[in-house]
């Protein structure tokens, strides 16, 4: 599995900038991850952030009193930042199938493109926990010789994941002749 960078203002194989999370000068078909996974991610985040300032926002007022419990109220405001990085984190995935190999590229300040190789594939997962089920996705998984193999595509629909299971495994399979 080979790992690389893009460098910001590079220009993609369709025409875009690397800032929109594509990997600059790779030819491939990018496919975008479905919104699901950003309604997942801010769900996650709006039924934390407030918890979180309520319990602050009571600790110090019933500890330090109640001039201090408005110290509660920057982690309200990180919790919009944070709805706003989401979605930028979010458009930066995408993954696209090759004829030799699957490229993934991720990342809004460092910018990661993982390649996989069919033929060094060993074991093509699909999972889904609670909160993804609920939200009707599923994440692959993919497993390679490699310890430090980090190729995962989260958030897609479930059909899309158990076709893109079916798809690398018998890619996997016809490749791996050397292994």
């Amino acid at each position: 599995m080979d790992t690389g960078t893009d460098t910001a203002g590079d220009t993609s194989a369709d025409g875009g900038t690397a800032g929109d999370g594509t990997a600059a000068g790779i030819d491939a078909a990018w496919t975008p991850l479905p919104r699901g996974l950003l309604r997942l991610r801010r769900f996650v985040l709006a039924a934390t952030v407030p918890v979180l300032t309520a319990g602050l926002g009571a600790l110090l007022w019933f500890t330090a009193g109640p001039v201090w419990a408005l110290f509660a109220v920057p982690p309200t405001l990180l919790g919009g930042w944070g709805w706003w990085l989401l979605e930028r984190n979010w458009r930066s995935w995408r993954y696209a199938e090759r004829a030799d190999d699957l490229l993934i590229s991720r990342g809004v300040l460092w910018r990661e493109l993982t390649v996989v190789p069919y033929g060094r594939m060993q074991l093509v997962e699909v999972t889904s926990g609670p909160l993804e089920r609920h939200f009707g996705l599923a994440s692959v998984q993919l497993h390679t010789a490699a310890a430090a193999s980090d190729a995962r595509i989260p958030g897609l629909l479930p059909s899309e994941a158990a076709r893109l299971r079916d798809r690398l495994t018998e890619l996997g399979q016809a490749r791996s002749a050397g292994l």
